[in-house]
């Protein structure tokens, strides 16, 4: 698809966060509109620790959809030549917003905030002498004339930036609260004021600042650290979802069926997650992953830019631990099943002749929703640092895609120098750490409002 000077071009994991997306609009509207499921969510979001990390949640969804608008730039036309042609990379909207992070390159290592070099270099002075110095970075700090200048710099263009987005935010959410003071409302504002303004500031603050210095420091090739933890956002919200979304159906089917039914159905079940078990995970994924390189290598006219590559790996990397992962959760559910259907109600249900479909769907499936959930969001967090884990050893996602895993192999090496280059690990765990925290603590509190076994599920914490 051809638009003005770009052409939109969508990757099949692009398509991917769209339906997800769709799909939990529909939910959304699906909930709206039954008032019991209204009323449990209303109970979650009127947490504060519920309403800050779905906003932190959301935060990094929007990062990630931003980030799946991809385009071809179109070239300029030669004399030779009249076709038009469309640059081999891929850019996002992201990369709009993050422009003042591209383009600034370094030679190498700079801390974050640094006017120099990290390494020294050989520098031939005024007077023809070579010493070795540690060289002027090009663009970070570079609108600096005198070394004395850098603090003072960097506070007052920090506060210029805070003051700057902060007003405006205090006077709309001053009118929003003023409105919202008529209508009434059990949601827990302050904190929901605290965390947007928080998200707001920190974001505007930390573009506006990378127009003048890296605020992250540069990695071995003198690219924004910065950039790269923020682009890796999307591998991360992606790789967590559509491999838990791989392997929900799969335990949620088998786990209840064999718990359920029983009898030979428990037996095939049981036979297959523990064969599966007895093959250490990590070298299945391995193996898995080299086999998906070696069709990619042998099929290289599938794949027509370097992204298209990449993103199918990604793709498949995202099935492969979904496929490879389900059996813990299977487990789980079957032992609850076996427990929920012998209660009385159960047994009351088939006296009274309800089919089995509507006994699972009724029954046993609504008391197994709170290990669902809380099972699935540590998935979501054990396949976020499976990436890492898997990138350190060469199998994770292609080198070419921005990701915390890759952000910590590329510096691994570093940690061992004197002095340590750890700008680059703290960011990707940083980001890594915000997401997964978010998730485990909203999980939490939809497993208070869902489980009614919990007491006292409605009170805020």
């Amino acid at each position: 698809m051809e638009v003005f000077d770009v052409r939109v071009h969508l990757l099949w994991s692009d398509i991917l966060i769209f339906i997800l997306v769709a799909s939990l609009l529909c939910f959304v509207v699906t909930v709206l509109k039954n008032p019991l499921a209204r009323g449990r969510w209303a109970k979650v979001f009127e947490s504060r620790i519920g309403a800050a990390s779905f906003m932190v949640i959301l935060f990094y969804v929007l990062i990630a959809l931003t980030d799946s608008l991809h385009f071809q730039k179109r070239l300029e036309a030669t004399v030779e030549s009249t076709d038009v042609h469309y640059a081999p990379e891929m850019t996002s909207v992201l990369d709009l917003i993050l422009a003042p992070m591209l383009d600034r390159d370094e030679k190498t290592y700079s801390a974050p905030f640094a006017i120099y070099s990290f390494a020294k270099e050989n520098i031939e002075s005024d007077d023809g002498a070579v010493v070795r110095e540690f060289p002027r970075l090009e663009h970070g700090g570079s609108h600096i004339t005198m070394e004395e200048q850098h603090v003072a710099d960097i506070v007052v263009k920090s506060l210029t930036a805070i003051g700057w987005t902060l007003v405006p935010i205090l006077i709309v959410l001053f009118i929003h609260h003023w409105y919202i003071r008529k209508e009434g409302s059990r949601l827990p504002w302050p904190v929901i004021y605290f965390t947007f303004a928080a998200i707001v500031v920190v974001s505007s603050w930390a573009l506006q600042m990378s127009q003048y210095y890296h605020v992250l420091g540069t990695d071995k090739v003198g690219q924004d650290v910065l950039y790269g933890a923020i682009k890796a956002i999307r591998t991360g919200v992606l790789i967590g979802t559509l491999a838990t979304l791989v392997t929900l159906p799969l335990a949620v089917l088998l786990g209840i069926s064999a718990g359920y039914f029983r009898g030979w159905v428990d037996d095939v079940v049981q036979y297959i997650y523990t064969t599966l078990n007895s093959i250490p995970g990590i070298l299945l994924i391995a193996a898995s992953v080299l086999l998906i390189n070696v069709y990619i290598e042998t099929n290289p006219e599938q794949f027509k830019l370097l992204s298209d590559r990449a993103d199918f790996r990604f793709i498949a990397l995202c099935f492969i631990l979904g496929m490879t992962s389900w059996t813990g959760l299977c487990r789980l559910l079957r032992a609850e099943t076996l427990k929920v259907s012998q209660l009385e109600y159960v047994q009351a249900a088939h006296a009274f002749g309800v089919s089995r479909w509507r006994v699972i769907m009724r029954h046993i499936l609504p008391n197994t929703t709170h290990i669902i959930l809380i099972a699935l969001v540590l998935d979501f967090s054990a396949f976020v640092l499976a990436e890492a884990v898997l990138s350190y050893i060469g199998v994770g996602v292609d080198s070419s895609m921005k990701s915390w895993g890759n952000m910590i192999n590329e510096a691994r090496s570093e940690l061992a120098r004197e002095p340590v280059v750890w700008w680059s690990v703290i960011a990707a765990f940083i980001l890594m750490f915000t997401l997964v925290l978010a998730a485990n603590l909203f999980s939490d509190r939809v497993r208070d409002v869902f489980d009614p076994r919990m007491s006292g599920s409605g009170d805020n914490s």
